[in-house]
């Protein structure tokens, strides 16, 4: 009961604050994480791909192995052209913010921070991490973040350990990464966000542009049968049709404001156990002495075959 007051609470003061204080930082990965239980779709897409449309590339660096019961780091890197700017909540001209999401197989987790090395808190820096719900620690998020100063962002990640958890077992796994920059063009409610071109739901001509003192703007347009339609733009897309323009059904009304997107991958890594490395240390070492024990025979086999004459 605790628990879902405290949802309750929390999701109505962030209401009103999108209400009364909107900020571009909302859109990821509050809505994410409100909306979908699993970030994950049977199809293999991350839902993050639901609202932000776009497809830019990420891009991860994972060790090709790990042992158990230790640190390693996921490298997320978000590359894009760097003083890029985007359109905000308000129209006006923001920095491109950045956020991450980080699938883990069951049984990896974020590293505790007494566990950091140096060098990883000097990559973390400035960094704050998430799991994705209470009871899922092996999906981690972050974001949102200057863009600027974090298009490769690190995350420190502990191994299970089969020894102490007996669902887990050495072999490859599976890690599934998602990376975002900017904000969506669809909300969660299906609306359009101000991120996104806006098209013509008749075919007609346009009879008016009216500009709001918002920045917003209302398009009408007369159809063939005489029926006005009005079209709401809001504030950050340009305009670029005119009065009179002859237009068709689902034409472009605005510029595309979107300087972002969103991009996701799939990657492995292997936990590896001990005694197999051990093993295939012997079993190399075995081959490698099999062989100058041939050679050395050989070597043998000639010098008799030189003395008798062979």
């Amino acid at each position: 009961m605790r628990r879902i007051f405290t949802l309750f609470l929390s999701s109505l003061l962030i209401g009103f604050s999108l209400i009364l204080m909107p900020s571009s930082s909302w859109a990821y990965p509050f809505w994410a994480q409100e909306n979908y239980e699993n970030p994950r779709e049977a199809t293999g897409k991350l839902v993050c791909a639901n609202c932000h449309l776009a497809q830019m590339p990420t891009q991860v660096e994972l060790p090709q192995s790990v042992a158990a019961d230790s640190v390693f780091t996921a490298s997320v890197k978000i590359p894009y052209k760097k003083g890029t700017q985007e359109i905000g909540v308000d129209g006006s001209k923001v920095p491109l913010q950045v956020g991450a999401l980080v699938m883990l197989p069951d049984g990896f987790k974020l590293a505790p921070q007494d566990r950091w090395n140096d060098q990883i808190k000097k990559e973390t820096s400035g960094v704050y991490y998430t799991q994705y719900s209470e009871d899922k620690e092996n999906i981690i998020v972050v974001g949102p973040l200057p863009g600027d100063q974090n298009k490769e962002i690190v995350f420190p990640i502990l191994s299970p350990n089969p020894a102490t958890n007996k669902d887990i077992h050495f072999g490859k796994y599976s890690i599934h990464v998602g990376g975002n920059r900017g904000r969506g063009q669809v909300y969660p409610t299906g609306e359009k966000s101000n991120n996104s071109i806006f098209t013509s739901s008749k075919a007609g001509t346009i009879s008016s542009i009216d500009l709001n003192d918002d920045g917003s703007s209302n398009i009408t347009i007369q159809t063939k049968e005489g029926e006005l339609v009005s079209e709401s733009i809001p504030v950050g897309p340009t305009v670029i049709v005119k009065e009179g323009d002859e237009i068709e059904q689902g034409e472009v009304l605005t510029n595309d404001p979107n300087a972002g997107g969103f991009g996701q991958l799939d990657a492995e890594v292997v936990l590896q156990s001990p005694g197999r490395v051990l093993g295939l240390i012997v079993f190399f070492c075995g081959v490698a002495l099999t062989q100058i024990l041939l050679v050395l025979k050989k070597k043998q086999v000639e010098k008799v075959q030189a003395a008798e004459g062979i």
